[in-house]
């Protein structure tokens, strides 16, 4: 499983966020990196009502093994010198928003194949229920997981807070991430720009080079079939 993160989404989330204060950029990014760890391990470290392992995350929202790439959103975003008090239900919104995401994704543009939700701090399951079927609304699920749903839910919340939500989405809009990714590659490549680097490296040649880039070509082909997929229209047999 792999958490996609980006500098520029980080760097978004950042200047979406905050309006004043003189924490500097990079001493941001890295809280918000230690934050997915701390929310992803916290069901290892503290008790919970309904705790999830992180062997649970991969076995739940990974579906297929291209489909690995999940894209972190947190919410409240919190500076101890920033303190931004919202409502619980207020966060479940804004942990999907494209200022809350870690990569520089917008989330409705693509379709989810699953989603998780793990909840920190005195947070009733009642609640997480609620605001999940209020996303459910809103959110378009892959026809044949449209309950994709993972949740955990831990007792303790983060160090001043009351509560917050991690969320690791697996969607096909990572894709346009890649074609970007791929866009740049593509333009360093057809110079041989920096090229030289890698090639020096003991076992690494320019096949490997080659066989990178068709691997992503393939991921982004995978995602554009998970997104145009349709259910299968299977006649049901007469009853003679």
């Amino acid at each position: 499983v792999v958490s996609t993160q980006s500098t520029a989404a980080k760097v978004d989330t950042i200047k979406h966020n905050v309006k004043e204060g003189k924490e500097k950029a990079f001493n941001r990014m890295n809280s918000y990196v230690a934050k997915v760890i701390l929310d992803i391990t916290s069901s290892a470290r503290f008790d919970g009502a309904m705790n999830v392992d992180i062997n649970e995350i991969s076995m739940n929202l990974v579906p297929f093994p291209r489909a690995n790439y999940l894209v972190p959103g947190i919410a409240p975003l919190y500076s101890p010198k920033i303190p931004q008090q919202r409502h619980l239900d207020a966060i479940f919104t804004d942990v999907f928003s494209p200022g809350h995401q870690l990569c520089r994704v917008d989330l409705r543009k693509g379709i989810f194949l699953s989603s998780a939700l793990l909840v920190r701090g005195d947070v009733q399951v009642s609640d997480v229920r609620r605001n999940i079927d209020k996303l459910s609304e809103n959110t378009r699920f892959i026809y044949w997981n449209r309950d994709g749903w993972k949740t955990g839910l831990c007792g303790v919340a983060p160090i001043k807070q009351q509560y917050s939500v991690l969320s690791l989405s697996n969607n096909t809009a990572i894709r346009y991430t890649f074609e970007g990714l791929r866009e740049r590659f593509r333009k360093l490549y057809a110079r041989r720009a920096h090229l030289h680097h890698y090639l020096n490296v003991d076992g690494m040649d320019g096949e490997q080079v080659e066989a990178a880039y068709e691997s992503l070509n393939n991921q982004i082909a995978f995602y554009d079939q998970m997104e145009s997929a349709q259910p299968l229209d299977v006649a049901r047999p007469r009853v003679m």
